[in-house]
């Protein structure tokens, strides 16, 4: 049975989709069977991997509304064991419509459910707000990855978050796990001061992953060729980052297993 993460952190501008599609990338370099769900009504996930979320007729809204079979949008990418279920830009009326629905909150993790057995691991990128989609993504998922820029204010708005995990975890998904921190858009020359080091493994004791993402001009350039690290610059040092991340995740698979 696949495992589902949810990326996920309020804050934009934090690296998330950048995270979620360069992981998924690198995890089905690894062998393993990935699918990456944007649930981000900006489609930067779905872009980001050469497909043109203007041009499609249906994406994951028409399956979280019930009108369409998961199995009918997902899409492939030029990568082999790597496919996507795409946003698209009906998605953003969508937290306004799930208010009035049955079982709101569950709408992803029934969708997913019919379809997990069919990957190792569901990559979920959600939108950088707390609203009923990321809620729909956090109900969904076995554990979240929270990517944290490598800056000062990194922390503000963290504990509103995991305020959101834990309402999650106390009302609708009690067995939700943390999966932890990546550390992302790290500058050696601007170091995270100590105080924000001690304060994020006082967030996540033995959580912050060992792989930290730097700050890499060709990892901002790859999404606008619709192609991952891995496809775009794998010697760079954002490709061996996320090379190195992919192996950690997949390592912590073996372990528990």
């Amino acid at each position: 049975m696949g495992k589902i993460i949810s990326i996920v952190n309020q804050k934009g501008g934090v690296g998330k989709t950048t995270t979620a599609v360069n992981l998924g990338s690198y995890l089905a370099h690894h062998g393993k069977d990935v699918l990456l769900v944007d649930v981000d009504p900006q489609a930067n996930a779905t872009s980001g991997i050469g497909i043109d979320h203007k041009n499609l007729p249906y994406g994951i809204y028409e399956a979280i509304i019930g009108q369409k079979p998961i199995y009918s949008i997902i899409k492939h990418t030029l990568q082999d064991r790597f496919s996507v279920a795409p946003s698209t830009i009906a998605l953003a009326g969508a937290g306004i419509e799930l208010v009035n629905m049955e079982d709101r909150e569950f709408r992803l993790q029934k969708v997913l459910e019919d379809i997990r057995d069919e990957y190792d691991y569901i990559i979920v990128d959600g939108p950088p707000s707390l609203g009923l989609i990321t809620v729909n993504s956090l109900v969904a998922a076995d554990e979240i990855l929270i990517p944290i820029q490598s800056e000062y204010y990194a922390l503000e708005g963290l504990s509103q978050l995991l305020e959101t995990i834990s309402l999650v975890q106390n009302g609708l998904k009690p067995s939700l796990g943390i999966m932890g921190a990546v550390i992302t858009m790290f500058d050696k020359r601007n170091k995270l001061s100590g105080s924000v080091m001690t304060e994020l493994y006082r967030y996540f004791p033995n959580r912050v992953f060992r792989s930290v993402i730097p700050r890499a001009v060709r990892l901002a350039e790859a999404p606008s060729f619709g192609r991952s690290i891995l496809h775009y610059d794998p010697r760079s040092k954002g490709g061996k980052a996320y090379n190195k991340l992919a192996q950690e995740i997949i390592g912590l698979e073996e372990e528990t297993s």
